[in-house]
C-alpha cells in the first residue's frame, strides 16, 4: 500500500516569517505547522525567512530554496523594502522573479503581502499595494492581502493592542502569531490542495 508523502513547504521571507524575538515553536512556521498537523495535513514547512531580508536577498536565495523536495512556497516579502524605502518597480522585480522560479519548478506559490504606510507618499503607497494582486494575477497564485492583516483589524486608535506586537511594534507576539495563523492558514491549506494538480 502506497503511503502519502508529507507536503513540503518552503516559508520563504523575512523576519515575521523566520519569528524574529520569539522562542522557536512560538514562531510564525511552528505555530502553522501545528495548526495543519490538528486539522490533519500531513506537512512540512521549511522556515526559509531571514531576519532584515528584502525581496533581493529573497530573489538571490530562491533558486536554492526551490531543491527537487519542495512542493509548494508561501512567499511573504517586502517589509524591509518598506522601511528602506526601496522603490516599488524594484520590489516587483524581484517579486517576479521569485515567482518566475517557482513557476519553472512547478512549485505551486501562495504570495502574502503587506500594506504600505502613507509616508513614502501616496503613489509609492498605490504602487506598492498594487504589486501583490497584480503579480498573483499574472502568475496565478494564491493570494492574501497582508501578512498583518488579521492584527490591522484588531487595531484600536491606530495603535496594534500590545498583547499582539512586540515593543518595536513590527514583530508579533506568541499571541500574535496565533493570530495570523488563523487568518493565513485556510488559505494555506488551498495551497496544499493545489500541490500535485495538473
Amino acid at each position: 500500500m502506497a503511503v502519502a508523502q508529507p507536503v513540503t513547504i518552503a516559508a520563504l521571507g523575512d523576519s515575521l516569517t523566520q519569528g524574529y524575538g520569539l522562542i522557536q515553536e512560538d514562531g510564525f512556521v511552528p505555530q502553522l505547522e501545528g495548526w495543519l498537523a490538528e486539522r490533519g495535513h500531513e506537512v512540512v514547512i521549511l522556515n526559509a525567512g531571514v531576519s532584515g531580508d528584502t525581496t533581493a536577498g529573497g530573489l538571490a536565495r530562491a533558486a536554492w530554496t526551490l531543491t527537487p523536495d519542495v512542493d509548494a512556497m508561501i512567499v511573504a516579502l517586502g517589509g524591509n523594502d518598506l522601511l528602506r524605502g526601496i522603490l516599488p518597480e524594484a520590489s516587483r522585480e524581484n517579486l517576479a522573479g521569485i515567482l518566475r522560479a517557482a513557476q519553472e519548478a512547478e512549485v505551486e506559490v501562495l504570495l502574502i503581502g503587506l500594506n504600505a504606510p502613507g509616508n513614502y507618499g501616496p503613489e509609492f503607497q498605490r504602487d506598492f499595494n498594487a504589486m501583490y494582486p497584480d503579480l498573483a494575477a499574472q502568475f496565478g497564485t494564491l493570494y492574501i492581502e497582508s501578512f498583518l492583516g488579521a492584527l490591522e483589524t484588531q487595531a484600536s486608535d491606530s495603535r496594534l493592542d500590545q498583547s499582539y506586537m512586540q515593543g518595536d511594534g513590527i514583530h508579533p507576539t506568541r499571541e500574535g502569531v496565533a493570530l495570523i495563523v488563523e487568518a493565513v492558514g485556510p488559505e494555506v491549506e488551498t495551497l496544499i490542495t493545489r500541490v500535485g494538480q495538473p
